[in-house]
């Protein structure tokens, strides 16, 4: 279908086709983001009217009905912004990580009281109630959790609302060993599955494995990495997680691949491994995210029981750089307004708390580690997160078969966002490695990195 494309030089002309509604939100959308030709994306209204750039656009914002900016632009909230993308208010055609830099247009252009409220008169005159009326109610798989924060009962329910979408949507868009975690391109061309064996054996490595010592994985996810390590450098590990699922099907896996003598998953909290014996080597990846600032010290004074003198710990875990604290903060109303992060809390990860790189570092050394080696894989996971984008958007009916629309929507933005946050810096992602010296003050650990490259 053709549709017309009209460039509005100036925020104040009216729409030509006549619809009112259309004229308010093209000016409020001028308002936030300045006139369409000087925007990098285009937009397509519900009567088929387009804004086109001066280039190619990296993407098309489709608002489809009157309402739409109403609903994501009041309040002016994160959560508000992405509800209105699970309910299908608007459309990303495109690039949905470029699009993610338009949260930030609008908390960056609403700093200003005065354009707020100007913002807000007009955004009043959109349509209200133009939703179309849904037997199931709105449909959003949100969850609302009960309890102590980050008690044993809590931390296991928002662990399996995460991991509980269900294998099958989750191997739709991982690589074939369903690694949910950072990936390591060696080259930039790297296919997902190959970048995902180069990290499983870029810790390995790291923890310098040997034949016979006993591996601890805390949150093993369904359990690549047990297995990997058990078939190539002949340990015996562990795997803990606390979603039944993944550990149903890590178990089949294992099976599978003729490794039940040497892998073992047990859904389990890291608090409660009490009655074993210290481990060769421990390793943590993209659990850190879930442990929460109150539980550091535990989290790490359980990790150090459990590694042997002379043993390593390695943290691989999502931070927040501490420079995104020196960033030009916007006002207390908007700050209010916009809780930031309260999507992602709300959708994707409930009680997920990101934490500055030196939190753990220092939370490690406090338990009585010493740390050896630290490595920033920014960059690794804004690539690893594209994989995913594009593996989930080429299987979108089959996600939506397993899953829903909404829920679909949900992965999409999130991954989406994330992609756009680490290739930006407001994201990082830290392997730390910790040694437990035993009474000498020793670690098995060589001189040099370089049996790391070889």
């Amino acid at each position: 279908m053709e549709y017309p494309q009209v460039r509005i030089p100036s925020s104040d002309l009216p729409n030509p086709l006549g619809d009112a509604s259309v004229g308010i939100a093209q000016v409020i959308l001028s308002e936030l983001f300045g006139p369409p030709e000087q925007r990098a994306w285009a937009v397509r209204f519900w009567d088929g009217t387009t804004e086109m750039p001066e280039q190619p656009p990296q993407f098309t914002l489709h608002l489809r009905r009157p309402g739409a900016l109403r609903r994501m632009l009041l309040p002016p909230s994160e959560v508000a912004l992405g509800e209105a993308y699970l309910r299908d208010d608007f459309d990303l055609e495109g690039s949905a990580e470029a699009a993610a830099s338009l949260a930030d247009g609008v908390v960056d252009r609403l700093r200003s009281p005065a354009r707020l409220a100007r913002l807000a008169r007009l955004v009043l005159q959109l349509p209200k109630n133009d939703l179309p009326i849904s037997p199931n109610g709105d449909g959003l798989p949100a969850f609302s959790l009960g309890g102590r924060l980050h008690s044993r009962r809590r931390d296991a329910q928002a662990v399996r609302f995460h991991y509980d979408v269900g294998n099958d949507f989750y191997a739709l868009w991982l690589d074939t060993r369903l690694v949910y975690s950072c990936a390591y391109f060696r080259r930039e061309d790297d296919d997902l599955d190959t970048a995902q064996k180069a990290k499983l054996e870029h810790i390995c490595r790291k923890l310098r494995l040997k034949p016979g010592e006993r591996l601890l994985d805390i949150g093993c996810g369904w359990g690549g990495l047990v297995q990997y390590a058990a078939a190539r450098y002949g340990v015996q590990a562990l795997g803990i997680t606390l979603s039944e699922s993944q550990a149903a099907l890590a178990r089949s896996r294992i099976t599978a691949a003729g490794l039940s003598e040497r892998c073992q998953i047990e859904v389990c909290d890291y608090r409660d491994l009490t009655n074993v014996a210290p481990f060769d080597k421990v390793v943590s990846v993209g659990m850190f995210e879930h442990v929460g600032k109150t539980q550091l010290p535990t989290y790490f004074a359980t990790a150090y029981r459990l590694t042997r003198p002379g043993g390593l710990f390695l943290n691989h875990g999502i931070a927040a750089p501490a420079s995104a604290a020196l960033a030009p903060r916007q006002n207390w109303l908007m700050q209010l307004l916009w809780r930031q992060g309260a999507f992602i809390q709300r959708y994707v990860f409930p009680d997920g708390e990101l934490l500055p790189p030196r939190e753990a570092i220092r939370q490690g050394e406090l338990a009585g580690f010493e740390t050896r080696d630290v490595e920033s894989l920014r960059e690794h996971y804004a690539m690893t997160l594209r994989h995913w984008v594009r593996q989930l958007e080429a299987r979108h009916e089959a996600a939506v078969q397993l899953v829903g629309e909404a829920t679909y929507r949900v992965w999409r933005l999130y991954m989406s966002a994330s992609a756009n946050g680490f290739a930006t810096g407001k994201l990082a992602l830290i392997q730390a490695l910790f040694s437990k010296p035993d009474a000498a003050g020793n670690t098995e650990l060589p001189l040099t990195r370089a049996d790391l490259y070889r």
